[in-house]
């Protein structure tokens, strides 16, 4: 008894509530969906939800990096259709191989955001405002190359498009499988290093984070550039997934990113989230669309709708749960904030404090 007691009290602690809501909410519309239409509870239709969203997924993950950490990046829809022109050019045109393309539009990626993250930082710009500059900047150099669309011919590309891997009575595409390990190695570099906890930190209170010898300006601008691989490789594995190289692609892809996230349970304000929560973000997602497809008579456009519904009551739902914790005074949070030999406490109990920073916590 006293087991299921704790068990139910870490459900409705602050620090889990947001991502328990979202499990809840993805099996209740799983659930619904099999109820509803016949097919729709199989193994192979919850294996197609991580198949059409591999991409969405790896871009979510680098985007949960940067909202933990107080910012936001715009670009990530524009770097993933600059990442398949730049893919089917070097593949088609150079006639390269899909191993050395790869490193380069990850080298690609991976320098747009570290640029992004020195100019927030260093400059004092507004995340939104260059990331917004960044998005137009890279959609522009899209088209610059070309506006025609390019289809892939290359074999190796088309191998690895037309790989599936069985499991069990349904099977995935090797895009499923990248994604997979870009989840658990996120995971890891979040909750199980020093540059997770600093992210955290620099979320939860930055001028505290500062205090604390924190490296702030390394940390913000690793957290840019990894949303920037991240996109990159979410442009690689959307190549794949559609074998061609189109400047209007991932259109609307940032929005949906963030959208995954926050109803990831990732506070927008910085500091709380985890990583795994975007993973069922983007699964509640693909249910909704699925849903819709099963349905046959309802507009695509009703999938906006229901995000849109959606990303507000979750919003709602965060904020009601900082003015809990605030008003209690607890101190738990979801993620953890690094300490440092050279914190003092006097700096710290002078920093102002936030929301954030009531949900923030640091380890033992």
């Amino acid at each position: 008894m006293t087991r299921i007691l704790e068990a139910l009290a870490r459900v409705v602690d602050p620090r889990t509530l947001p991502i328990a809501v979202t499990v809840l909410l993805f099996c209740a519309l799983f659930g619904f969906g099999s109820v509803m239409y016949t097919g729709f509870f199989s193994w192979q239709v919850l294996l197609d939800l991580l198949v059409d969203n591999a991409f969405l997924l790896i871009v979510a993950i680098g985007m949960t990096f940067v909202i933990v950490s107080g910012g936001i990046d715009l670009s990530v829809g524009s770097v993933v259709a600059l990442t398949t022109i730049v893919e089917a050019v070097l593949s088609e045109h150079m006639h390269l191989s899909v191993w050395v393309i790869i490193p380069l539009v990850l080298l690609m990626g991976t320098v747009f955001g570290a640029v992004q993250g020195a100019l927030i930082h260093f400059f004092k710009l507004q995340a939104f405002i260059v990331t917004l500059a960044g998005m137009f900047f890279a959609r522009g150099l899209c088209f610059l190359i070309t506006t025609q669309s390019i289809t892939i011919t290359d074999p190796t590309f088309q191998r690895i498009s037309a790989f599936r891997l069985n499991i069990g009575i349904g099977s995935v595409s090797a895009n499923v499988l990248i994604a997979l390990a870009t989840l658990a190695a996120a995971i890891y570099v979040a909750h199980f290093t020093r540059f997770g906890r600093n992210v955290y930190a620099v979320g939860g209170n930055p001028r505290s984070a500062l205090l604390m010898g924190l490296p702030v300006a390394h940390t913000r601008i690793g957290v840019y550039a990894l949303s920037g691989f991240c996109s990159a490789l979410g442009g690689a594995v959307f190549t794949f997934y559609v074998l061609s190289g189109y400047g209007l692609q991932g259109q609307g892809m940032e929005l949906d990113a963030i959208a995954a996230t926050v109803i990831g349970g990732t506070l927008l304000t910085g500091g709380v989230g985890y990583v795994v929560g975007s993973l069922f973000g983007v699964g509640i997602l693909g249910t909704i669309q699925t849903l819709i497809t099963f349905d046959g008579t309802l507009s695509s456009w009703w999938t906006r709708i229901v995000i849109g519904a959606l990303l507000c009551a979750f919003c709602l739902l965060q904020r009601l749960i900082e003015r809990h914790a605030k008003s209690v005074g607890r101190p738990g949070g979801t993620g953890a904030v690094a300490s440092s030999g050279r914190a003092h406490p006097q700096h710290e109990s002078a920093a102002p404090a936030s929301d954030t920073q009531v949900l923030g916590r640091a380890p033992g």
